[in-house]
């Protein structure tokens, strides 16, 4: 079977046999531009869209292989998601469902305990954060139970809300504000035991770390990686300095602009958690819609 997941800035394709993983792929689309503004998904993040679809078909087998395509914030918030996921439909015939926080949680931690116990690192009590385009999935597990709360705040949509300096201070205040009380809710006597990252920013510090871009990222050296929230200070400092063009290079085109809002609320999460270093996961969304595709089936 192949995994879609459409999420607010990139579109992930991954193949899964029910036993191991095969071809993958990846792009930059930006669904969630201008959504901040308009409420919509515009005209060319729908073309973005359906051409990375295209360019999917040409890496991974889609005729021989069921299809399960989901999508998350972007669509979910967009007046015009119904509109979208139908002129998807007409142009691939590639169905998108849009699945809701709760589920997009539960799906990604299905992926990461799955990873971990690959990795044989202890996956019964641990706090896993995805910091997508347009919200943020918290989740605490400790030994099956769960606790979950999703933020309607993302990368993008928060990069599109602050007009300036000192807004984007505060809307990274209220982020760590609402991750603090995350943590309060969890109980005063919590002590979290490991905090575990994933999505796109925290993959692409850890690269930068290693040495890697984006052309040669390599997942298998990522997954079980740490990162601290120095690794997040000297990462910002350094990208910072860089010019657009070469910064591209080790984030990929289309994060220039976001990555260092994402570093940002990597180190708001930081704060709020009381913590400084997490567990870096590779596998996120799309490699939970397979297993729990592949369970069913």
């Amino acid at each position: 079977m192949i995994a879609i997941d459409l999420g607010s800035n990139t579109i992930r394709f991954i193949e899964y046999d029910g036993v191991s993983w095969g071809k993958s792929y990846e792009k930059i689309v930006r669904t969630a531009q201008s959504l901040h503004a308009t409420n919509r998904i515009c005209e060319d993040a729908l073309v973005r869209v359906l051409d990375a679809i295209d360019e999917a078909k040409k890496h991974l087998d889609f005729s021989n292989n069921d299809v399960v395509a989901v999508t998350t914030a972007a669509l979910r918030m967009a007046s015009n998601g119904v509109e979208i996921i139908a002129r998807i439909y007409e142009h691939c015939g590639v169905k998108f469902k849009i699945i809701e926080g709760e589920r997009e949680a539960q799906l990604t931690l299905l992926a990461v305990k799955n990873r971990l116990n690959e990795l044989q690192i202890n996956s019964d009590n641990f706090v896993l954060a995805d910091i997508g385009g347009g919200s943020t999935e918290l989740i605490a597990f400790n030994h099956e139970k769960t606790h979950t709360v999703s933020l309607p705040i993302g990368i993008v949509t928060m990069s599109e809300k602050a007009v300036d300096a000192s807004m984007l201070r505060q809307l990274l205040d209220d982020f760590e504000r609402k991750t603090a009380l995350f943590c309060r809710s969890l109980g005063s006597t919590v002590d979290i035991p490991r905090l575990v990252l994933t999505s796109g920013t925290p993959t692409t510090i850890a690269a930068y770390r290693m040495g890697m871009n984006y052309s040669n990222y390599d997942p298998m050296k990522i997954n079980g990686s740490t990162l601290t929230r120095a690794d997040c200070v000297a990462t910002y400092q350094e990208l910072m300095e860089m010019d657009e063009s070469t910064r591209a290079v080790y984030v990929g085109v289309g994060r220039e602009e976001l990555i260092a809002t994402g570093i940002l609320m990597i180190e708001s999460l930081f704060e709020g958690l009381n913590l400084e270093e997490a567990l870096i996961i590779d596998d996120g969304l799309r490699e939970g819609v397979a297993l729990s595709y592949t369970k069913l089936n």
